[in-house]
Order: C-alpha cells, then sequence, then structure tokens
C-alpha cells in the first residue's frame, strides 16, 4: 500500500485520516486519533502535514472555542479518489483467491467492525 500510494505524495497515516474525513466529515482530532489508532501527537502531525497541502483543515466547533474540527478540502477530496485508485488494485489481488461471495462477505464483516451498530446485527449469517 505503501508503495502505491508514495507516488502521490502521502503515507498510509495520511491516507486513513482521508478516509476518515470522507466517511465521517468534519471529525475532532481526538476522534480521528480513536478512528486510526494513532496517538495524539501522531495525529497532530498527520493533520499538520494534511494542512501543509491544502488537503484538510482544521474547524472552530460552534459552541467549544478549545476544540477544532478537521475538514477534507477538495484537493484533499481530489487526493483521497486518486489514492483510492491507487489503491484499489492492491484490494483486488487481496480478496482474489475469496471468490465473489466471499469477497462480498468481508466487506460486509469489515464494514461491521469499522461501523458497530449500523444495522448489519440483524444478519449474522452474512
Amino acid at each position: 500500500m505503501s508503495e502505491a500510494l508514495h507516488p502521490l505524495g502521502i503515507e498510509l497515516r495520511h491516507f486513513a485520516v482521508l478516509i476518515v474525513l470522507v466517511d465521517r466529515g468534519p471529525t475532532v482530532q481526538r476522534d480521528l486519533a480513536a478512528e486510526t489508532g494513532t496517538d495524539k501527537a501522531g495525529i497532530m502531525r498527520v493533520v499538520d502535514d494534511l494542512e501543509r497541502r491544502n488537503l484538510a483543515v482544521r474547524r472552530a466547533v460552534p459552541g467549544d472555542r478549545r476544540v477544532r474540527a478537521v475538514e477534507i478540502t477538495a484537493e484533499g477530496l481530489e487526493l483521497f479518489d486518486a489514492a483510492h485508485i491507487a489503491a484499489e488494485p492492491l484490494a483486488e489481488r487481496l480478496v482474489a483467491d475469496l471468490g465473489p461471495e466471499g469477497s462480498e462477505q468481508l466487506t460486509r464483516l469489515l464494514t461491521r467492525l469499522a461501523h458497530p451498530g449500523s444495522g448489519e446485527e440483524q444478519d449474522a449469517t452474512g
């Protein structure tokens, strides 16, 4: 994955944050840290990197002057799309041996892990 992202000038840690921002919208740094498994200092460095490249911005959160939400920019969305395209062949190779049904089941299971309580639980057989 690192090799696929390298030509775009980002690392996996940057892509992970962009994924969260695309999925959740503006997100406070502590939630970004939790979602990506990064510590407070690490997430600050990643967001600083993204801001320097104009891929994300920090904005004030209404009602709490101490908290800033991180928001993806138009340039960030463009890079996310390019990174997603660059990662697609790798993802396809990883699931090739599973076949179509196995690939769909893996996607459902990973979605349930990433988004607990999203309504997928009613079909426990997957």
